[in-house]
């Protein structure tokens, strides 16, 4: 980000099969032709899936020299472990983090660490910080507040420790109001957060799919945007149509006010994000 004035970036998650990493290899064949500046991977609830993340990040580096960086929570797992995953990734070329805590495993109320493990994403990034002083680190922020975050103030005043403790920038859980956006930019802002805050999108294409996901992670749903959809229920085609006209608006107006970059949250798909980034000759 210091080197660029506009970084765009993907997030994937490790195929289930080998079906599923030929499909993610065709996809990536196209987004791939819009230049990302770095390609993220995520890994299942208590790094389920850390070793699957490592090799779609090497069949990502097979197609493109773009920076990889991993995803690393601190469920299930100690520094120790962290230590030699860290090892691992290092070794294989992969130069960012994305530091998350991580959300409590299916069944559990709340999060509980680990015994030598970490409780929060800023203990993380200060032992990433200090043991492995290359890597970019990359923090999550949260537009319309974390949902188990006391209070809106509580959850900025985390983001702080996060930098504090530091992080490189703050990409945003994905969001749909872009007044959330910059409300929260500005907030950042006055609380002394100088890293860039980049927002995360997700382009609409399945409503089903999206409430679930929103209703996940606490994001909210436009009324306009629900209405578009509601007129479109059973049209597949008409959703998918609906939905990349709104992130293609949502993206132009982010753009226009000077955004420092773009994340997409692209679900291993190309379509839709390569529609937006098309619509808007960015990159072409």
């Amino acid at each position: 980000y210091s080197k660029n004035p506009f970084v765009l970036s993907y997030e994937l998650f490790p195929p289930k099969t080998d079906a599923g990493m030929v499909m993610l290899a065709e996809h990536l064949r196209k987004l791939i032709e819009f230049r990302p500046d770095f390609i993220t991977c995520t890994y299942g609830a208590g790094g389920s899936t850390r070793d699957k993340t490592l090799s779609t990040l090497a069949l990502v580096r097979e197609l493109t020299p773009a920076p990889l960086a991993t995803h690393l929570t601190c469920v299930g797992a100690t520094a120790n472990e962290l230590r030699a995953y860290l090892q691992r990734a290092e070794a294989q070329g992969i130069a960012h983090v994305v530091a998350l805590r991580g959300d409590a495993p299916g069944g559990q109320g709340s999060f509980v660490p680990v015994e030598g493990g970490f409780q929060y994403a800023s203990e993380l990034i200060a032992f990433l910080r200090a043991e492995f002083p290359r890597f970019g680190i990359v923090a999550a922020g949260y537009p319309e507040t974390h949902p188990e975050a006391l209070s809106p103030e509580a959850d900025l005043d985390n983001l702080k420790r996060k930098v504090d403790a530091g992080a490189d920038a703050i990409v945003t859980q994905l969001f749909y109001s872009n007044t959330d956006f910059f409300r929260f930019r500005d907030r950042c802002a006055a609380m002394g957060v100088s890293v860039p805050v980049v927002p995360g999108i997700m382009p609409v294409t399945n409503f089903g799919q999206i409430k679930r996901i929103t209703s996940m992670c606490g994001a909210s749903l436009p009324a306009a945007l629900t209405e578009t959809f509601e007129r479109v229920a059973g049209d597949d085609e008409g959703q998918y149509q609906a939905g990349v006209d709104f992130a293609t608006r949502q993206v132009d107006e982010l753009l226009r006010a000077g955004v420092p970059g773009v994340h997409f949250y692209v679900l291993n798909q190309s379509r839709a994000t390569s529609s937006v980034l098309g619509a808007l000759n960015l990159r072409p």
